[in-house]
């Protein structure tokens, strides 16, 4: 049966957040064109919801549809911005998130993250929400590990988003994790979205678009990623660029939220990923492939990055 991904939406919700759920789980497909996951919404009771826009939703289903789900996902609401000083859920909410299984993948977008931690989903777990918002969240729940300078965290079964388009960034890592890199990839271009960005990428960007008429690095990264099976120094991207290393490593980390470095070993697992799940190369191969050369470096950087080996990641994916 389709993994149900349950969509809890309150009054004042950004409709969106709402969206990017149906629409990015909706995509996914098997090779035979079956949907992997339904996607299905539901509220405090049923009825209209209203939302932060003009357009309201007519939601068919009540709380009852959580204890149905494998994935809750909770999008934003205006009522996060002003939250109850005692940082606790109204008793009709609590009621609800007790319907939830133990064991069910529970997710928030935003400031959804919020309604999580009074719930007490994310104690003594790693979380994120929006920059704007980590002060007052940090007041109400010192009990969570928040990092506000990241995408979106995972913990446990738990996890978070810090905004609209890192909601975006969450979904596709939560059908990467279910069904590996090519299907996420798909399902990204079936929506004209990035395919990946992680996790640990900073939440704001100095510089994600550059003025007219000043010099970005992308010319560099589209060399690096014509080459990753290929030795690449900093000092080589700097001089597709003409500048100083200096310059360039200060430049790249405005435009994408990362040094060099680390964007570039993310590249080449997204490679080392992709190989595995397509082809039959041996692992030694892949690694090579993919620029990390030997099996054993490719093997400590997926370890490192998804807590797996190249071997048992194939034989989940493959």
């Amino acid at each position: 049966m389709a993994h149900r991904v349950v969509v809890f939406v309150r009054d004042g919700v950004l409709p969106i957040e709402f969206g990017i759920v149906h629409r990015l789980f909706g995509e996914a497909r098997t090779a035979e064109g079956e949907r992997l996951y339904e996607v299905r919404t539901c509220a405090l009771a049923p009825g209209n919801i209203r939302t932060d826009t003009d357009v309201t939703l007519s939601v068919t289903h009540g709380p009852e549809l959580l204890d149905t789900a494998d994935t809750v996902v909770v999008p934003a609401s205006e009522q996060d911005y002003d939250p109850p000083e005692d940082g606790k859920l109204p008793r009709p909410l609590a009621d609800v998130f007790a319907r939830i299984r133990p064991g069910t993948r529970v997710a928030s977008i935003c400031t959804g993250s919020f309604v999580l931690a009074a719930a007490g989903l994310l104690h003594n777990r790693r979380a994120t929400t929006h920059w704007k918002s980590a002060d007052a969240f940090r007041r109400l729940y010192p009990d969570v590990d928040l990092d506000p300078g990241v995408l979106y965290t995972h913990d446990g079964e738990v996890l978070t988003a810090a905004g609209v388009a890192s909601g975006i960034d969450l979904c596709l890592y939560m059908i990467r994790c279910d069904h590996g890199a090519s299907t996420a990839n798909e399902v990204a271009r079936g929506t004209v979205v990035p395919p990946h960005r992680s996790g640990g990428q900073a939440q704001f960007i100095t510089e994600p678009v550059p003025e007219t008429g000043t010099t970005s690095t992308s010319a560099a990264r589209a060399w690096a990623l014509s080459r990753l099976d290929q030795p690449v120094s900093l000092r080589e991207l700097a001089a597709q660029e003409s500048m100083s290393v200096r310059t360039f490593t200060r430049k790249f980390r405005r435009e994408t939220g990362m040094s060099p470095t680390r964007w570039l070993v993310e590249q080449r697992i997204n490679r080392a990923r992709e190989l595995l799940e397509n082809t039959d190369l041996p692992v030694d191969e892949v690694a090579d492939a993919s620029g990390f050369g030997t099996a054993t470096s490719l093997r400590q950087h997926l370890g490192r990055t998804l807590g797996v080996s190249p071997t048992a990641y194939r034989a989940t994916f493959r």
